[in-house]
This record gives C-alpha cells, structure tokens and sequence, in this order.
C-alpha cells in the first residue's frame, strides 16, 4: 500500500517514513502544500497523512481540493488539537485526527483503521489457489500454513495478488515496492522474486508466481 506523508517538520517526516516503511508500505514524502496537492491528485494512494500548518497551501485547503476529484482517505496529523480544529477537519472530509505529539504505535493502529474503513481500500484479505493474504494484518498462509515475509516480501507480494492475473513490468514492481527508477543493471526485482518463490511456491506443487519472459511476473493459479 501507498502512502503520501505531507509535513514540514523534516525529523517528524523522517520518523514517520522510517517507520511506515518499516512496516511494509511504500512511502513518499513533500514537505509542502504544494507538492502535496500534486501528488495527491496525480497519484493514487491508500492513504494520506496530512499535516494542517504547511508553507504555501494549508492542510484545509489541500484537503478542500482533492475532495474534488479523489476520495483517498486522510488522515490529519497537526498540533492544533483545539475542538474546532478536529471539527473543521472532519467536516471537510478528513477521516482522522490524531495530535502531535502521538507515540508511533498510535499512529500505526490509526492508519490500519482507517485503511479497513477507507472507500478506496483494497479487500482486507485475498486468496489465490490456497495462498492467502490478510492485507491489513500482514499475515500470509498458504494451505493452511504460516508463512513469515519481511516488510519487503510482502510488499511484493501483496501488489503481486492485488493484481492478481495482470502482468507487472520489472520497471513498474521497483517504483512500487522499492520506490525507485528501474535500472536495467540491477536485479533487485528478479533477487526479491526468488526469495519470495522459495518461500510460497517451491514447497507446493502449484507454482503461482510466473515469469513473462521479457515483460515482467504475474501471479496466477495456471491450470
């Protein structure tokens, strides 16, 4: 899942991104009203976090906008912890508040909330010949076996079966899940593909995820 972190304080965008990355999301970050209302409104996001007092254009106002066009849930981060403040933000179309300064695992939970609840979310769960992805959880089973991915593994992963049955280039799986420009000098995508097939398809005999030779993978059940 992606995330767009709006904030100026550069050591609370450093945590946050530190942080969510961490946890497996794939994280951008502008420090500017700006910016942020571009890339809120040029991209598509699972969610955003939201800092109200920006150089520029406001959080309000950032929000305003993009309610125009998007429904991308957000997630207002801000100082300004005064009723009226959480009042005006709910009303403007924010989906939740939470008061700087706030402990990461608060954080943490608040956005898996409001994720689950979001109009934009994914399925919380998604299952493919066996292969079963609890999305919010970050919990992985195949045929009723656990099976433990690093933050990396199942970023790839999910976006694999989120587009379950649509070829993914190498150059789109790297901006996604490593939020790079893909080199063709590098195989980071081809090194992270095996380790994820050794551990969800190499001991089954139903292999899911395929290569398209000189395209890219695609996870599918292949008859």
């Amino acid at each position: 899942m992606r995330i767009l972190i709006v904030e100026d304080e550069q050591k609370t965008a450093a945590y946050l991104c530190k942080g969510l990355t961490e946890n497996g999301y794939v994280v951008d970050v502008t420090a500017n009203g700006a910016d942020g209302t571009h890339l809120a409104q040029s991209q598509d996001y699972d969610l955003i976090l939201l800092d109200v007092m920006l150089p520029g254009v406001d959080g309000w106002s950032l929000l305003q906008t993009l309610r125009r066009t998007k429904q991308t849930p957000v997630l207002f981060l801000t100082a300004k912890g005064g009723v009226e403040d959480r009042v005006k933000g709910l009303e403007l179309g924010a989906d939740d508040y939470l008061l700087k300064p706030f402990a990461f695992s608060e954080l943490l939970a608040r956005v898996r909330s409001v994720l689950r609840r979001g109009a934009a979310r994914q399925p919380e769960m998604i299952n493919v010949d066996g292969l079963e992805v609890d999305l919010l959880r970050r919990k992985v089973q195949r045929d009723g076996t656990r099976i433990d991915l690093t933050a990396k593994e199942f970023a790839l992963l999910s976006l694999l079966i989120r587009r379950a049955g649509d070829v993914l280039s190498r150059t789109f799986i790297a901006e996604q899940v490593w939020d790079m420009n893909f080199d063709s000098d590098t195989n980071v995508v081809d090194v992270a593909i095996r380790r994820l097939r050794a551990k969800i398809d190499d001991p089954y005999e139903s292999k899911l995820i395929h290569n398209v030779r000189g395209v890219g993978y695609v996870l599918e059940q292949q008859s």
